[in-house]
């Protein structure tokens, strides 16, 4: 949630109105979130039937908008005018007049959604003195996992790093998608505090035959095909398993299986308690993976660390992978 977006909210949920609001950009999914406040919680439900009107920017004129907003509200002390997608509204600027003198009874909203409006109108900068002008940018890719950490603060549901970097690899910078997927998962696993990655692999449904979960178990399950298969894979589609992520989802992996050694002898729950989700078939790599193994590809997954961020080395991504699994497989 952006500082500029809180701000509007809070306004919002303080009554303190603005005659009229114009909110733009390529993001959708802020612009969704105020026109849905603006349509559900500024008027009681008894007096929505007379005083809230929606109109569309393909439908209407600049004279019909205004019409609108210059009536007056009906059993209640004002009245909420939206209009949405306004960027298909060719006399859209002709709505200028009205915004340098708004109705005091009128709440108007427009939503100019998919493209900034024209910052040489007159129209905007009437918005400017007299409302709030609030634009919806994009996310960039780099930064979407604070992103998607700063939204799972926002709803009391942990995201960690790597969880947050799954996410934004696998599905985008779909703002609105991310939300809903992990909606998706709060809802079948409510009383759980964090998002794991076997959650996202399990609910959010990444596919198994290509992603970052299955890779490290087809190196040390001894399915070369598989793991072969993969590796091509991924080098011929770096952004899909950025080696970040990619020694992340090594290390859970290995981290597993150096706990495995030591649960040969424990009872089922035990093994669950430890190794979580998937524990039996972790154990059963581990006995073809003896300690000093795991430790020196361990080892292997800090030394590629360092060199994936560029520590004495600018050698690409793929060709580290490439190099890196190579020296795994042949431990």
């Amino acid at each position: 949630m952006t500082a500029e977006f809180k701000k509007l909210v809070q306004s919002l949920e303080a009554k303190q109105y603005a005659p009229v609001y114009l909110v733009d950009g390529e993001e959708p999914y802020y612009l969704d979130m105020i026109t849905q406040y603006f349509e559900e919680k500024i008027l009681q439900s008894h007096e929505k039937d007379f005083n809230l009107m929606v109109l569309y920017g393909k439908d209407v004129e600049w004279s019909d908008v205004v019409n609108a907003c210059r009536r007056f509200p009906m059993f209640a002390e004002r009245q909420v005018v939206i209009l949405k997608d306004a960027a298909q509204m060719r006399s859209l600027n002709e709505l200028a007049g009205y915004i340098a003198n708004p109705s005091p009874t009128t709440i108007f909203l427009i939503e100019h959604r998919f493209k900034k409006a024209d910052g040489r109108s007159k129209m905007l900068k009437d918005v400017k003195a007299k409302g709030v002008h609030f634009t919806s940018e994009k996310v960039k890719d780099d930064n979407m996992p604070g992103w998607i950490q700063g939204y799972g603060r926002e709803i009391g549901f942990t995201v960690g790093e790597r969880e947050s970097q799954i996410l934004a690899t696998y599905l985008g910078n779909d703002l609105q998608k991310i939300a809903n997927e992990i909606e998706k998962v709060r809802i079948n696993v409510p009383n759980e505090p964090a998002l794991t990655a076997e959650m996202i692999q399990k609910y959010i449904g990444i596919s198994r035959e290509y992603n970052v979960f299955e890779f490290p178990e087809a190196l040390t399950s001894g399915d070369k095909d598989k793991l072969y298969r993969m590796l091509a894979y991924f080098v011929a589609n770096p952004k899909s398993a950025p080696m970040v992520l990619m020694i992340g989802s090594f290390y859970s992996h290995f981290n597993k299986l150096y706990q495995a050694n030591f649960l040969h002898q424990k009872t089922e729950k035990e093994i669950n308690a430890v190794l979580g989700w998937g524990g039996r078939k972790i154990l059963e790599i581990a006995r073809h993976w003896p300690l000093h193994k795991v430790e020196y590809c361990m080892m292997l997954l800090g030394e590629y660390s360092a060199r994936a961020v560029g520590i004495d080395s600018n050698v690409a991504d793929t060709e580290l992978l490439k190099e890196m699994v190579g020296k795994m497989e042949a431990a």
